[in-house]
Order: structure tokens, then C-alpha cells, then sequence
């Protein structure tokens, strides 16, 4: 009868049943985006014959970081429009007038994003250098 009172052992001699409650590796690294699926898809692409453990975690972190920056600039793009929602052409906004994100992006089209409003200064009207003769103006009209 003591065997049966006994908790059954699993593989390696761990107790089967009361086992500690799995924490997803995003968990344990303190992010947002799927370490796992990270893993699984460097594994699944044949990047590499082999992946270190810290490859996935540090590439999702990258990744999130990314996503945050380019949300945050579509966010303040969407705001300064006066839009609650974040569209496409605010993301283009954002990315095209960051820097280092549209360096980043430089051959990236962006659907429904439009262009950048941008007039080249050899189209705009020349202004005139000597100012203008007092004499040919119009008389000036009193209020």
C-alpha cells in the first residue's frame, strides 16, 4: 500500500503531476513580443545550423523596440492631424522625417502613405531684390 500513496515518477525522476507552472520565456525577459515564436521562426528559416539560447530574446527585443519608436512617432503624427486613429500615411509621416528610421526604411513603399508635402525651391515664385518705387503703389485707403 505504500506505493500507492506514493506520487507517481515521471522521466529523470521528476514527480509526475506537481510540476512547477511553465513561464513563457517574453515573461522572463520582461517583453511584449513572442520570444518563443522569435525562436521558432530563426529555427524554421535556416539561418544558422545552430541558434544560441540569447539570440531570439535579443531579437525580439530589438523588434519591440522598433515597433515602440515607429508607434510613438505615428502616434504624435496622428495627434498633430488631430486623428485619434493611426493610419498609414501617419506612419510614413513618422518614419520619412526621422532620421535614422528613415534611413532605416529608405527603399520601403508604404501603402496608402502618400509622400512627404515637399515644394523644390527652383519651382517657387522669385522674389523681387530691388524694392519697388514709392511713387506706383496705389494711394492708400483711410478707414
Amino acid at each position: 500500500m505504500e506505493a500507492a500513496s506514493k506520487p507517481s515518477r515521471g522521466a529523470g525522476g521528476r514527480k509526475g503531476g506537481e510540476g512547477k507552472k511553465k513561464v513563457p520565456k517574453s515573461v522572463k525577459a520582461g517583453l511584449q513580443f513572442p520570444v518563443g515564436r522569435v525562436a521558432r521562426y530563426l529555427k524554421k528559416g535556416r539561418y544558422s545550423k545552430r541558434t544560441g539560447v540569447g539570440a531570439p530574446v535579443y531579437l525580439a527585443a530589438v523588434l519591440e523596440y522598433l515597433a515602440a519608436e515607429v508607434l510613438e512617432l505615428a502616434g504624435n503624427a496622428a495627434r498633430d492631424n488631430k486623428k485619434n486613429r493611426i493610419n498609414p500615411r501617419h506612419v510614413l509621416l513618422a518614419v520619412r522625417n526621422d532620421e535614422e528610421l528613415g534611413k532605416l526604411l529608405h527603399g520601403v513603399t508604404i501603402a496608402n502613405g502618400g509622400v512627404l508635402p515637399n515644394i523644390n525651391p527652383v519651382l517657387l515664385p522669385k522674389k523681387s531684390s530691388a524694392p519697388a518705387e514709392t511713387g506706383s503703389k496705389s494711394p492708400k485707403k483711410k478707414a
